[in-house]
């Protein structure tokens, strides 16, 4: 499996593709494997940089991306689409990635970026030098912040969920994700010197 893309955040989804994704599932419940092999290339990125948000080791972050897809085969059939599937993914990732590390007792560590996807065009030499900069320098900043601040984040901007969306894979009102993605992005900027994060 490639490694996910950290160079932007994924590509904003509309509801055509919530409805693919819908009916996808659906497929996967009746035993489609092509189905499941669609939705793992439409959201196995995302899903693996919040993984690797949580757990911070690559090669873990792979072996719950797998468990997560099993995870999904297993559970389709108990989807109630009152989320996104992408969310639903998500959420069933972080309960796998906190069981591992329940039992392993791994220490939790940043990952490079918040940010995923894949690039939509190729740069020049020197918009790739200008961009690694800047990625580092917020690599870095992203690194500073307290693990809850870094999963808001990546829900939100690196996953692209909704705040309700976010709320449901957190298990927390959506007023809760407001205030922390608030106090996230505050703490993001101080800690890049007053560079804002808009969205």
């Amino acid at each position: 499996m490639p490694a996910p893309q950290y160079a932007q955040m994924s590509p904003r989804r509309n509801a055509a593709d919530e409805a693919d994704d819908a009916a996808l599932l659906r497929r996967v419940a009746d035993g489609d494997r092509d189905a499941l092999g669609a939705l793992y290339r439409r959201h196995a990125n995302v899903v693996l940089a919040q993984i690797r948000l949580a757990v911070g080791e690559p090669g873990l972050s792979e072996e719950i991306l797998q468990d997560t897809m099993l995870a999904v085969w297993r559970g389709a059939g108990s989807f109630r689409g009152v989320s996104q599937v992408r969310s639903w993914i998500i959420a069933i990732a972080l309960r796998q990635a906190r069981d591992r590390l329940r039992r392993h007792r791994v220490a939790v560590v940043a990952d490079e970026s918040v940010l995923s996807g894949q690039a939509a065009a190729d740069p020049g030499p020197e918009a790739q030098v200008l961009g690694r900069a800047e990625l580092a320098v917020v690599a870095q900043a992203i690194r500073s912040l307290s693990p809850g601040h870094r999963e808001v984040l990546g829900l939100v901007f690196g996953a692209d969920l909704t705040l309700a969306d976010a709320a449901e894979v957190l298990g927390v009102p959506v007023g809760t994700v407001k205030s922390r993605l608030a106090a996230a992005r505050a703490a993001l900027a101080r800690a890049m010197g007053g560079k804002g994060v808009g969205r």
